[in-house]
């Protein structure tokens, strides 16, 4: 088990790398490029680059009885994008990747109302926890609070909504299946708004789009593979490493400083996060 948490920690840990890029290139764009074109890019492109994958499993193998669950959590996902990406244009990188792991805090509650599953008192406490980290993060009732991190907030319910959806699916539907048909109809969905908002990318800006999707269905598989070698509760807590890579990047291109009460969230977001993990 020792080689195999050293592997998947390693794959985690680059697959986190992977999306930082991927967020860090979104923040580089939005300037020049609508939040429609950005998200339908990184759902195009990463479709685009996970059809080999799909081939090589077989298109056979892609029928399902759970279309209407693919849809729901595809609708799901892409709103829960919306959100994120929005977030990053609009806050430091590092407060962005902040809000977004509040995510799994939310998972506990969504699965109690949806699935009927029971929260221990170890992941109430870490939920508590987490929370708190996050009231520090945002800073309400100070000057410096944004109240588009509240967006960030909805946006990781959201994508905890879209994981329970996988979860319900789990027993009939196989990775791939599920990659497959959220990057598929988050394409279709992605594609709505362009009818009123498109854009022809030129010719400068296509490869970072192209970046986009690539950056984020490499930093996806990576991640997915390590949960799948390494033990989700101890490789888990790596996924935190987000942080850091988002408060370097943020630093070294556009010169974001993290203040003290960032750190103080970060610390307790990361310590529930952890708790979260080792009551499972």
């Amino acid at each position: 088990m020792s080689d195999d948490l050293r592997k998947g920690a390693i794959f985690l840990l680059t697959g986190e790398l992977m999306l930082s890029v991927m967020a860090a290139l979104i923040k580089h764009l939005s300037g020049d490029v609508s939040h429609e074109m950005l998200v339908f890019a990184r759902n195009v492109f990463g479709l685009l680059f996970l059809l080999p994958i799909v081939y090589h499993q077989g298109w056979r193998n892609l029928k399902t009885q759970r279309f209407s669950q693919h849809l729901v959590r595809s609708v799901v996902g892409v709103c829960a994008m919306y959100g994120y990406f929005y977030v990053i244009t609009h806050l430091p990188l590092a407060e962005a990747a902040l809000v977004k792991l509040s995510s799994p805090f939310f998972l506990p509650l969504i699965a109690l109302i949806w699935l009927g599953e029971k929260i221990s008192h170890k992941t109430l406490w870490a939920i508590i926890i987490g929370f708190i980290g996050v009231v520090f993060v945002l800073r309400p009732g100070s000057d410096t609070f944004q109240p588009v991190a509240l967006v960030g907030i909805l946006a990781a319910a959201l994508a905890s909504l879209a994981k329970v959806t996988i979860r319900n699916m789990a027993e009939t539907e196989p990775s791939y299946r599920i990659v497959f048909y959220f990057g598929f109809l988050a394409t279709l969905v992605s594609a709505i708004p362009l009818l009123w908002r498109w854009e022809t990318p030129s010719l400068q800006v296509l490869p970072w789009l192209a970046a986009i999707g690539l950056a984020g269905t490499i930093g996806q598989l990576l991640m997915t593979k390590a949960y799948q070698i390494a033990n989700p509760g101890k490789v888990g807590p790596y996924t935190y490493s987000a942080v850091i890579y988002a408060a370097l990047l943020g630093w070294v291109f556009w010169n974001e400083v993290i203040v003290i009460t960032t750190l103080i969230g970060s610390a307790l977001i990361i310590g529930a996060g952890i708790l979260n993990m080792k009551s499972r």
